[in-house]
Protein backbone atom coordinates (compact mmCIF):
# COMPACT_ATOMS: atom_id res chain seq x y z
CA UNK A 1 0.00 0.00 0.00
CA UNK A 2 2.97 2.40 1.03
CA UNK A 3 4.65 1.75 -2.29
CA UNK A 4 1.20 2.37 -3.81
CA UNK A 5 0.87 5.64 -2.62
CA UNK A 6 4.26 6.76 -3.17
CA UNK A 7 4.19 5.74 -6.76
CA UNK A 8 0.97 8.10 -7.59
CA UNK A 9 2.38 11.16 -5.39
CA UNK A 10 5.67 10.42 -7.95
CA UNK A 11 2.95 10.35 -10.72
CA UNK A 12 0.98 13.59 -9.77
CA UNK A 13 4.65 15.81 -8.94
CA UNK A 14 5.94 14.70 -12.62
CA UNK A 15 3.20 15.55 -14.34
CA UNK A 16 2.25 18.93 -11.98
CA UNK A 17 6.07 20.30 -13.38
CA UNK A 18 5.72 19.12 -16.79
CA UNK A 19 5.39 21.37 -19.40
CA UNK A 20 2.03 22.50 -20.85
CA UNK A 21 0.84 20.03 -23.85
CA UNK A 22 -0.13 21.57 -26.81
CA UNK A 23 -3.53 21.19 -27.42
CA UNK A 24 -4.93 20.43 -31.13
CA UNK A 25 -8.57 21.23 -31.53
CA UNK A 26 -10.19 22.66 -34.56
CA UNK A 27 -9.97 26.42 -32.64
CA UNK A 28 -6.45 25.78 -31.34
CA UNK A 29 -5.31 24.94 -34.68
CA UNK A 30 -6.60 28.38 -36.54
CA UNK A 31 -5.04 30.46 -33.06
CA UNK A 32 -1.95 28.48 -32.97
CA UNK A 33 -2.61 28.81 -29.18
CA UNK A 34 -3.04 26.31 -26.81
CA UNK A 35 -6.26 24.85 -25.10
CA UNK A 36 -5.51 26.78 -21.84
CA UNK A 37 -5.26 29.84 -23.72
CA UNK A 38 -8.95 29.89 -23.55
CA UNK A 39 -9.96 27.69 -21.16
CA UNK A 40 -10.20 28.33 -17.20
CA UNK A 41 -9.08 25.19 -15.59
CA UNK A 42 -10.33 22.82 -17.77
CA UNK A 43 -12.29 22.17 -20.51
CA UNK A 44 -15.10 23.64 -21.19
CA UNK A 45 -14.49 26.36 -18.31
CA UNK A 46 -14.36 28.99 -20.42
CA UNK A 47 -11.64 31.78 -19.76
CA UNK A 48 -11.47 35.74 -20.28
CA UNK A 49 -10.24 35.25 -23.30
CA UNK A 50 -12.19 32.25 -24.19
CA UNK A 51 -14.89 34.54 -24.34
CA UNK A 52 -13.38 37.49 -26.02
CA UNK A 53 -12.96 34.58 -29.21
CA UNK A 54 -16.62 34.29 -29.27
CA UNK A 55 -17.48 38.31 -29.04
CA UNK A 56 -14.90 37.97 -32.01
CA UNK A 57 -16.95 35.55 -34.00
CA UNK A 58 -14.59 33.01 -33.73
CA UNK A 59 -12.20 34.94 -36.51
CA UNK A 60 -8.79 34.91 -34.80
CA UNK A 61 -5.71 33.48 -36.65
CA UNK A 62 -2.75 33.23 -36.28
CA UNK A 63 0.09 35.32 -37.69
CA UNK A 64 0.25 32.22 -40.79
CA UNK A 65 -1.53 30.25 -42.33
CA UNK A 66 -3.94 32.24 -44.06
CA UNK A 67 -5.49 33.20 -47.23
CA UNK A 68 -5.74 36.74 -47.48
CA UNK A 69 -6.15 39.13 -50.20
CA UNK A 70 -8.86 41.15 -51.60
CA UNK A 71 -12.29 40.40 -50.08
CA UNK A 72 -10.67 37.31 -48.77
CA UNK A 73 -9.12 36.74 -45.59
CA UNK A 74 -9.50 32.58 -44.42
CA UNK A 75 -7.82 29.59 -42.57
CA UNK A 76 -5.46 27.81 -45.07
CA UNK A 77 -7.41 24.81 -43.98
CA UNK A 78 -10.88 23.59 -43.07
CA UNK A 79 -10.32 23.48 -39.31
CA UNK A 80 -11.92 20.04 -37.87
CA UNK A 81 -11.63 18.36 -34.07
CA UNK A 82 -13.25 15.18 -32.82
CA UNK A 83 -14.37 14.93 -29.21
CA UNK A 84 -14.83 11.99 -27.77
CA UNK A 85 -16.95 11.07 -24.41
CA UNK A 86 -16.44 6.98 -23.29
CA UNK A 87 -17.62 6.57 -19.79
CA UNK A 88 -18.90 4.23 -17.07
CA UNK A 89 -21.83 4.93 -14.81
CA UNK A 90 -23.63 3.11 -11.72
CA UNK A 91 -26.76 4.17 -9.97
CA UNK A 92 -27.88 2.27 -6.32
CA UNK A 93 -32.17 2.11 -8.16
CA UNK A 94 -32.68 -1.55 -8.72
CA UNK A 95 -33.05 -2.62 -11.69
CA UNK A 96 -36.34 -4.59 -13.18
CA UNK A 97 -36.41 -8.19 -13.94
CA UNK A 98 -35.84 -6.95 -17.95
CA UNK A 99 -33.17 -4.70 -17.58
CA UNK A 100 -30.87 -6.71 -15.67
CA UNK A 101 -27.29 -6.63 -17.32
CA UNK A 102 -26.74 -3.07 -18.69
CA UNK A 103 -30.57 -1.99 -18.91
CA UNK A 104 -30.03 0.98 -17.11
CA UNK A 105 -26.91 2.35 -15.00
CA UNK A 106 -28.37 0.55 -11.65
CA UNK A 107 -26.81 -2.23 -12.59
CA UNK A 108 -23.64 -0.55 -13.89
CA UNK A 109 -23.45 0.58 -17.75
CA UNK A 110 -20.84 1.35 -19.76
CA UNK A 111 -21.71 4.34 -22.63
CA UNK A 112 -19.01 3.82 -25.47
CA UNK A 113 -19.18 6.08 -26.84
CA UNK A 114 -21.13 8.74 -24.54
CA UNK A 115 -20.83 11.41 -27.04
CA UNK A 116 -18.71 10.89 -30.46
CA UNK A 117 -18.85 14.42 -32.80
CA UNK A 118 -17.05 15.96 -35.34
CA UNK A 119 -16.44 20.03 -35.28
CA UNK A 120 -15.66 22.34 -37.54
CA UNK A 121 -15.32 26.08 -36.82
CA UNK A 122 -13.77 29.23 -37.48
CA UNK A 123 -12.88 32.24 -39.68
CA UNK A 124 -15.46 32.64 -43.01
CA UNK A 125 -14.49 36.65 -43.10
CA UNK A 126 -12.96 39.24 -41.41
CA UNK A 127 -13.04 43.27 -43.14
CA UNK A 128 -12.13 44.35 -39.84
CA UNK A 129 -15.45 46.27 -38.60
CA UNK A 130 -17.49 43.12 -39.48
CA UNK A 131 -16.52 39.74 -38.82
CA UNK A 132 -17.96 36.12 -40.10
CA UNK A 133 -17.33 32.63 -38.63
CA UNK A 134 -18.98 29.62 -37.48
CA UNK A 135 -19.38 26.77 -35.48
CA UNK A 136 -20.38 23.36 -36.66
CA UNK A 137 -21.36 19.96 -34.72
CA UNK A 138 -22.07 16.88 -36.07
CA UNK A 139 -22.85 13.73 -34.74
CA UNK A 140 -20.75 10.65 -35.34
CA UNK A 141 -23.01 8.15 -33.63
CA UNK A 142 -26.52 8.08 -34.58
CA UNK A 143 -28.03 11.83 -34.83
CA UNK A 144 -31.64 13.81 -34.89
CA UNK A 145 -33.81 12.36 -37.12
CA UNK A 146 -31.01 9.75 -38.05
CA UNK A 147 -29.00 13.25 -39.21
CA UNK A 148 -25.64 14.24 -38.35
CA UNK A 149 -25.91 17.81 -37.73
CA UNK A 150 -26.40 18.43 -34.45
CA UNK A 151 -25.50 22.12 -33.98
CA UNK A 152 -24.66 25.14 -36.20
CA UNK A 153 -24.44 28.52 -35.44
CA UNK A 154 -22.54 31.41 -37.46
CA UNK A 155 -22.00 34.88 -35.70
CA UNK A 156 -21.60 38.20 -37.92
CA UNK A 157 -19.82 40.50 -35.54
CA UNK A 158 -19.88 44.26 -36.27
CA UNK A 159 -17.16 46.26 -34.61
CA UNK A 160 -18.88 49.78 -33.55
CA UNK A 161 -16.19 50.92 -30.56
CA UNK A 162 -17.09 50.29 -27.61
CA UNK A 163 -19.41 47.87 -28.38
CA UNK A 164 -19.50 44.60 -30.61
CA UNK A 165 -23.00 44.11 -32.23
CA UNK A 166 -23.77 40.14 -33.03
CA UNK A 167 -26.86 38.32 -35.16
CA UNK A 168 -26.53 34.69 -34.96
CA UNK A 169 -28.41 32.12 -36.58
CA UNK A 170 -28.14 29.09 -34.62
CA UNK A 171 -30.01 25.50 -33.97
CA UNK A 172 -29.02 22.80 -31.97
CA UNK A 173 -30.35 18.91 -31.12
CA UNK A 174 -29.56 19.51 -27.07
CA UNK A 175 -27.86 22.27 -26.18
CA UNK A 176 -31.08 24.92 -25.24
CA UNK A 177 -32.00 27.74 -26.15
CA UNK A 178 -28.96 30.04 -24.85
CA UNK A 179 -26.66 27.96 -27.53
CA UNK A 180 -26.49 31.01 -29.79
CA UNK A 181 -24.53 32.97 -27.01
CA UNK A 182 -23.53 32.82 -24.11
CA UNK A 183 -20.30 33.17 -21.95
CA UNK A 184 -20.83 31.92 -18.45
CA UNK A 185 -19.42 28.12 -17.43
CA UNK A 186 -22.66 27.66 -14.90
CA UNK A 187 -24.77 25.24 -17.23
CA UNK A 188 -26.58 28.06 -18.77
CA UNK A 189 -25.68 25.92 -22.06
CA UNK A 190 -25.75 22.12 -21.47
CA UNK A 191 -22.46 21.97 -23.29
CA UNK A 192 -20.82 24.57 -20.97
CA UNK A 193 -20.72 23.82 -17.67
CA UNK A 194 -17.96 22.97 -14.72
CA UNK A 195 -18.94 19.57 -14.31
CA UNK A 196 -19.99 16.54 -15.84
CA UNK A 197 -23.59 15.50 -13.29
CA UNK A 198 -25.38 18.37 -15.47
CA UNK A 199 -28.70 18.46 -13.25
CA UNK A 200 -26.90 18.19 -9.99
CA UNK A 201 -24.62 21.06 -10.59
CA UNK A 202 -26.75 23.26 -12.47
CA UNK A 203 -30.32 24.82 -11.46
CA UNK A 204 -30.57 25.85 -15.29
CA UNK A 205 -30.43 22.11 -16.59
CA UNK A 206 -32.35 20.84 -13.49
CA UNK A 207 -35.33 22.72 -14.55
CA UNK A 208 -34.23 22.12 -18.56
CA UNK A 209 -34.04 25.62 -19.47
CA UNK A 210 -30.53 24.73 -20.08
CA UNK A 211 -30.78 21.97 -22.56
CA UNK A 212 -33.20 20.95 -25.35
CA UNK A 213 -33.73 21.31 -28.78
CA UNK A 214 -33.73 24.94 -29.97
CA UNK A 215 -33.53 27.07 -32.87
CA UNK A 216 -33.50 30.83 -33.27
CA UNK A 217 -31.67 33.82 -34.11
CA UNK A 218 -29.53 35.68 -31.27
CA UNK A 219 -29.14 39.70 -31.50
CA UNK A 220 -26.05 40.73 -28.98
CA UNK A 221 -24.50 43.61 -27.79
CA UNK A 222 -21.20 43.29 -25.84
CA UNK A 223 -18.69 45.59 -24.26
CA UNK A 224 -16.19 45.56 -21.60
CA UNK A 225 -18.69 45.55 -18.88
CA UNK A 226 -20.92 42.96 -20.27
CA UNK A 227 -23.49 42.17 -22.86
CA UNK A 228 -27.32 41.49 -23.83
CA UNK A 229 -28.92 38.70 -25.72
CA UNK A 230 -32.01 38.63 -27.23
CA UNK A 231 -33.08 35.64 -28.93
CA UNK A 232 -36.00 35.05 -30.84
CA UNK A 233 -36.35 31.23 -30.81
CA UNK A 234 -38.29 27.51 -30.97
CA UNK A 235 -38.00 24.33 -29.51
CA UNK A 236 -37.55 22.66 -33.01
CA UNK A 237 -34.26 21.62 -34.99
CA UNK A 238 -34.66 23.43 -38.05
CA UNK A 239 -32.31 21.11 -39.93
CA UNK A 240 -35.55 18.54 -39.48
CA UNK A 241 -38.29 21.08 -39.54
CA UNK A 242 -40.45 20.23 -42.38
CA UNK A 243 -42.10 21.95 -45.56
CA UNK A 244 -43.61 24.78 -43.53
CA UNK A 245 -40.41 26.11 -42.01
CA UNK A 246 -40.02 27.24 -38.46
CA UNK A 247 -41.60 30.01 -36.21
CA UNK A 248 -39.62 31.88 -33.56
CA UNK A 249 -41.73 32.96 -31.30
CA UNK A 250 -40.60 32.75 -28.18
CA UNK A 251 -38.00 35.25 -26.67
CA UNK A 252 -34.94 34.33 -24.75
CA UNK A 253 -33.67 37.74 -22.93
CA UNK A 254 -30.26 37.39 -21.31
CA UNK A 255 -28.26 40.38 -19.64
CA UNK A 256 -24.83 40.23 -17.45
CA UNK A 257 -22.31 42.07 -16.04
CA UNK A 258 -18.54 41.45 -16.83
CA UNK A 259 -16.27 43.27 -14.20
CA UNK A 260 -13.07 42.00 -12.82
CA UNK A 261 -13.10 42.91 -9.48
CA UNK A 262 -9.72 42.45 -6.83
CA UNK A 263 -8.62 39.71 -9.99
CA UNK A 264 -11.49 37.69 -10.04
CA UNK A 265 -12.94 37.70 -13.22
CA UNK A 266 -17.44 37.87 -12.55
CA UNK A 267 -20.10 36.79 -14.66
CA UNK A 268 -23.30 38.19 -12.90
CA UNK A 269 -26.24 37.19 -15.46
CA UNK A 270 -30.52 37.34 -15.35
CA UNK A 271 -32.21 35.54 -17.90
CA UNK A 272 -35.59 35.39 -18.56
CA UNK A 273 -37.68 33.09 -21.34
CA UNK A 274 -41.41 33.73 -22.71
CA UNK A 275 -43.68 33.00 -24.96
CA UNK A 276 -45.04 30.09 -26.96
CA UNK A 277 -44.26 27.91 -29.50
CA UNK A 278 -44.47 24.93 -31.36
CA UNK A 279 -43.21 22.13 -30.00
CA UNK A 280 -44.49 19.48 -31.76
CA UNK A 281 -45.58 20.27 -35.53
CA UNK A 282 -45.50 17.25 -37.68
CA UNK A 283 -42.67 17.21 -39.99
CA UNK A 284 -43.42 18.57 -43.38
CA UNK A 285 -47.15 18.97 -41.65
CA UNK A 286 -49.29 21.59 -43.85
CA UNK A 287 -49.66 25.32 -41.92
CA UNK A 288 -53.18 24.25 -40.87
CA UNK A 289 -51.45 21.64 -38.43
CA UNK A 290 -50.08 24.64 -36.89
CA UNK A 291 -52.65 25.47 -33.55
CA UNK A 292 -52.91 25.25 -30.06
CA UNK A 293 -52.33 21.60 -29.78
CA UNK A 294 -48.75 21.28 -31.24
CA UNK A 295 -47.99 24.84 -28.95
CA UNK A 296 -46.41 24.96 -25.74
CA UNK A 297 -45.23 28.01 -23.11
CA UNK A 298 -41.87 28.49 -22.90
CA UNK A 299 -41.68 30.27 -19.68
CA UNK A 300 -38.69 30.27 -17.19
CA UNK A 301 -36.01 32.62 -15.23
CA UNK A 302 -32.75 32.43 -14.38
CA UNK A 303 -30.74 34.18 -12.13
CA UNK A 304 -26.50 33.23 -11.72
CA UNK A 305 -23.23 33.77 -10.85
CA UNK A 306 -19.57 33.10 -11.19
CA UNK A 307 -16.23 34.34 -10.53
CA UNK A 308 -12.76 33.01 -11.37
CA UNK A 309 -9.91 33.88 -9.55
CA UNK A 310 -7.01 32.17 -7.19
CA UNK A 311 -7.56 30.79 -3.74
CA UNK A 312 -4.42 30.26 -1.68
CA UNK A 313 -2.79 30.06 -5.14
CA UNK A 314 -4.80 27.64 -6.45
CA UNK A 315 -6.78 28.70 -9.68
CA UNK A 316 -10.64 29.02 -8.13
CA UNK A 317 -13.98 29.06 -9.76
CA UNK A 318 -17.58 30.10 -7.47
CA UNK A 319 -20.41 29.08 -9.09
CA UNK A 320 -24.13 30.36 -7.87
CA UNK A 321 -27.36 29.79 -9.89
CA UNK A 322 -31.30 29.86 -8.96
CA UNK A 323 -33.76 28.63 -12.00
CA UNK A 324 -37.72 28.91 -11.96
CA UNK A 325 -40.12 27.76 -14.29
CA UNK A 326 -43.75 27.96 -13.60
CA UNK A 327 -46.14 25.30 -13.43
CA UNK A 328 -48.54 24.83 -16.30
CA UNK A 329 -52.04 26.56 -16.60
CA UNK A 330 -54.67 23.40 -15.64
CA UNK A 331 -57.58 25.45 -17.76
CA UNK A 332 -54.50 26.27 -20.83
CA UNK A 333 -55.64 25.19 -24.41
CA UNK A 334 -51.96 24.41 -25.25
CA UNK A 335 -49.36 21.29 -24.36
CA UNK A 336 -48.15 23.18 -21.05
CA UNK A 337 -44.80 25.12 -20.56
CA UNK A 338 -42.21 23.55 -21.77
CA UNK A 339 -40.06 23.19 -18.83
CA UNK A 340 -42.42 22.20 -16.04
CA UNK A 341 -45.46 19.85 -17.07
CA UNK A 342 -46.51 20.62 -13.50
CA UNK A 343 -50.13 21.86 -13.04
CA UNK A 344 -49.42 22.43 -9.38
CA UNK A 345 -46.17 24.31 -8.58
CA UNK A 346 -43.35 25.85 -10.02
CA UNK A 347 -40.30 23.76 -10.78
CA UNK A 348 -37.17 25.75 -9.18
CA UNK A 349 -33.23 25.23 -8.24
CA UNK A 350 -30.90 26.80 -6.05
CA UNK A 351 -27.06 25.57 -7.14
CA UNK A 352 -23.82 26.72 -5.46
CA UNK A 353 -20.47 25.27 -6.80
CA UNK A 354 -16.59 25.69 -6.28
CA UNK A 355 -13.72 24.35 -8.42
CA UNK A 356 -10.07 24.32 -6.94
CA UNK A 357 -7.20 23.43 -9.02
CA UNK A 358 -4.90 21.61 -6.66
CA UNK A 359 -2.20 20.80 -9.16
CA UNK A 360 -2.17 23.86 -11.77
CA UNK A 361 -3.11 22.43 -15.52
CA UNK A 362 -3.39 19.13 -13.85
CA UNK A 363 -6.16 17.39 -11.03
CA UNK A 364 -9.14 19.90 -10.13
CA UNK A 365 -11.42 18.85 -7.50
CA UNK A 366 -15.40 20.37 -6.59
CA UNK A 367 -17.79 20.47 -4.60
CA UNK A 368 -21.60 21.27 -5.54
CA UNK A 369 -24.77 21.36 -3.76
CA UNK A 370 -28.31 22.00 -4.87
CA UNK A 371 -31.91 21.97 -3.87
CA UNK A 372 -35.06 22.23 -5.91
CA UNK A 373 -38.61 21.17 -6.38
CA UNK A 374 -39.83 18.86 -9.03
CA UNK A 375 -42.89 20.50 -9.31
CA UNK A 376 -45.13 17.54 -9.30
CA UNK A 377 -46.99 16.09 -11.22
CA UNK A 378 -50.25 13.83 -9.96
CA UNK A 379 -50.98 15.93 -6.62
CA UNK A 380 -50.50 19.64 -4.82
CA UNK A 381 -47.72 19.24 -2.71
CA UNK A 382 -43.83 19.46 -3.39
CA UNK A 383 -41.39 17.23 -4.65
CA UNK A 384 -38.21 17.99 -3.42
CA UNK A 385 -34.68 17.33 -4.16
CA UNK A 386 -31.58 17.77 -2.59
CA UNK A 387 -28.37 16.79 -4.19
CA UNK A 388 -24.44 17.05 -2.70
CA UNK A 389 -21.96 16.11 -5.98
CA UNK A 390 -18.37 15.64 -5.73
CA UNK A 391 -16.08 16.29 -8.65
CA UNK A 392 -13.02 15.66 -9.95
CA UNK A 393 -11.20 16.59 -13.51
CA UNK A 394 -7.33 15.04 -13.67
CA UNK A 395 -5.76 16.23 -17.26
CA UNK A 396 -3.55 13.92 -18.62
CA UNK A 397 -2.92 16.42 -21.63
CA UNK A 398 -4.69 19.73 -21.82
CA UNK A 399 -6.97 17.93 -24.68
CA UNK A 400 -7.21 14.65 -22.64
CA UNK A 401 -9.20 14.35 -19.55
CA UNK A 402 -10.05 11.76 -16.31
CA UNK A 403 -13.31 12.57 -14.52
CA UNK A 404 -15.11 11.44 -11.52
CA UNK A 405 -18.43 12.37 -10.06
CA UNK A 406 -20.22 11.40 -7.75
CA UNK A 407 -23.88 12.78 -6.51
CA UNK A 408 -25.51 11.85 -3.16
CA UNK A 409 -29.60 13.17 -3.65
CA UNK A 410 -32.22 12.42 -1.15
CA UNK A 411 -35.59 14.22 -0.74
CA UNK A 412 -39.57 13.78 -0.95
CA UNK A 413 -39.26 13.28 -4.80
CA UNK A 414 -37.62 10.02 -4.08
CA UNK A 415 -40.31 8.57 -1.74
CA UNK A 416 -42.11 6.02 -2.94
CA UNK A 417 -45.37 5.91 -4.61
CA UNK A 418 -45.67 9.59 -4.15
CA UNK A 419 -42.20 11.16 -5.78
CA UNK A 420 -41.88 12.02 -9.21
CA UNK A 421 -38.63 10.31 -8.68
CA UNK A 422 -39.32 6.10 -7.91
CA UNK A 423 -37.41 5.45 -4.66
CA UNK A 424 -34.65 3.39 -5.80
CA UNK A 425 -35.71 0.42 -3.53
CA UNK A 426 -38.72 -0.37 -6.43
CA UNK A 427 -37.85 -2.12 -9.48
CA UNK A 428 -37.06 0.33 -12.39
CA UNK A 429 -36.51 3.16 -9.51
CA UNK A 430 -33.98 5.79 -10.22
CA UNK A 431 -31.01 5.49 -7.75
CA UNK A 432 -29.99 8.34 -4.67
CA UNK A 433 -26.47 8.20 -5.68
CA UNK A 434 -24.50 8.22 -9.25
CA UNK A 435 -21.16 7.56 -9.93
CA UNK A 436 -19.64 8.58 -13.16
CA UNK A 437 -16.32 7.76 -14.69
CA UNK A 438 -15.42 9.32 -17.95
CA UNK A 439 -12.77 9.46 -20.02
CA UNK A 440 -13.06 13.28 -22.40
CA UNK A 441 -10.54 13.72 -25.17
CA UNK A 442 -10.85 16.29 -28.13
CA UNK A 443 -8.30 16.38 -31.11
Amino acid sequence: MKKIVLSLAGVLAATAFAPEASAIPAFARQTGLACSSCHFQHYPVLSTTGQEFKVGAYTQLSAKGKFKGEDLSIPDQLNAAILLKARYQKSNGTDLATDVGGGTTNSGQFQIPDELSLFFGGRIGDSGMVKMGFMNENNMVGGPAGGIIAGLKIPVAIALDPVTVQVIPYGTDALGMAYGFEQSSTGMTRGIRWAEHRTDISAAQFTGMGSGTASGVAFVVNSDMGYLNLSKWTPQFFFVGGTTGVRMTSTWLRVAATPTIADWAMHIGAGMASGTSSCADPLGAPATAHGPANDCDTKGTVVDFQAQGAVAEMETSLYAQYSSAPATSASGANAGNLFNASTFNSKTALSVGADFSVIPHTLHVGVSYLTGNDGKVTAADSDKVTSLTLAAVYDLYQNVALHLNHSMRSGSAYNAGTGTRAAETLPGGVGKTLTTFMLEAAW
